[in-house]
C-alpha cells in the first residue's frame, strides 16, 4: 500500500499534536497573568518553541519548498491556541525577504484570526512590516485598517510602520495616521500608537519632538508617556508638561 503524500493540512496536525503533548501545564497558566482577555495556551516556552519552528522550516522548505511552508503556517495560524499562531510565525520570520504581493494580502487576511496582543505583534511587527518597509506603496493599507472596527487592524496600523520608521521611512504617513488614531480610546491601539512614535522618536527626534510639543494637548496620555520614554528628561518633561 503506498503512503500517502503529506498535506500541509497533515504536517500542521503533526505540529499540533506536538505542542498540546510536550506543553507544560503549569507554565499555561502563568501565561494568562500576561493577558486581560482569556488565552488558550499550551505553556511552552518562547525559546523552546522558536527552536523547534526552526527545525521544522528547515526540514519542510527542505522537502516541500517555501510554497508549501507558508501554507503549513497559514493552516496553523488559523488555531484557537497561543503557541499554534506563534509557531506559525516562527516558521516564516527572516524569510520576508522571499515573499511578495500573494503572500503580503495572506497575512493581512489572518488579522481577524488574531486573539491577543502576543499573535498580533508577531504576525504585523515580524511578517507584515518588513513587507511594508520592503515595499513602501504597501503602506497605502494602513488607512485602511485604521479605520476599521477591529481593535487588532487599528493597531495593525501603527506596528506595520515600525520597521520602516526605524529606517526614517513613513513620516508623513505616520503623521497623518495619529491624526485618525489619537481620539482613539482603545488602550490596545494607544500602546500601538505611543510605541510606532517612540521608534520614530529615536530614529528621527529632530522632526518627531516637534510634532509631540504640537499634539501634547489632544493626545492621550498613554500616547504621549510611550512616545517619550527614550528621549532625554528635559525634552520628555516638555512634551508631558500639563497646559497651564
Amino acid at each position: 500500500m503506498a503512503t500517502r503524500k503529506p498535506t500541509p493540512a497533515t504536517i500542521a496536525a503533526e505540529i499540533r499534536h506536538l505542542l498540546g503533548r510536550e506543553g507544560s501545564a503549569e507554565h499555561a497558566a502563568g501565561v494568562q497573568w500576561f493577558f486581560k482577555d482569556e488565552i488558550k495556551s499550551h505553556g511552552w516556552y518562547t525559546a523552546k518553541l522558536r527552536s523547534v519552528a526552526v527545525r521544522f522550516r528547515r526540514k519542510i522548505r527542505q522537502k516541500f519548498g517555501i510554497d508549501f511552508l507558508v501554507q503549513v503556517a497559514d493552516k496553523l495560524f488559523a488555531g484557537r491556541i497561543l503557541e499554534e499562531k506563534v509557531f506559525a510565525i516562527f516558521l516564516l520570520e527572516k524569510l520576508t525577504g522571499e515573499f511578495g504581493d500573494a503572500e503580503f494580502r495572506l497575512f493581512e487576511s489572518w488579522l481577524p484570526r488574531i486573539s491577543s496582543w502576543a499573535d498580533h505583534d508577531g504576525l504585523v511587527h515580524y511578517l507584515i512590516a518588513p513587507m511594508v518597509a520592503a515595499k513602501p506603496s504597501r503602506s497605502r493599507r494602513v488607512f485602511l485598517w485604521a479605520k476599521s472596527p477591529g481593535r487588532w487592524h487599528r493597531r495593525a496600523a501603527c506596528v506595520a510602520l515600525i520597521q520602516g520608521t526605524r529606517q526614517k521611512m513613513f513620516f508623513a504617513e505616520i503623521r497623518s495616521l495619529s491624526g485618525l488614531l489619537l481620539s482613539d480610546d482603545d488602550d490596545i491601539v494607544q500602546k500601538g500608537l505611543g510605541w510606532l512614535l517612540r521608534e520614530t522618536a529615536k530614529a528621527d527626534a529632530k522632526r518627531t519632538v516637534p510634532y509631540l510639543v504640537s499634539i501634547r494637548q489632544r493626545a492621550p496620555r498613554l500616547v504621549l508617556r510611550t512616545a517619550c520614554e527614550t528621549l532625554p528628561a528635559g525634552i520628555r518633561q516638555k512634551i508631558l508638561a500639563k497646559p497651564a
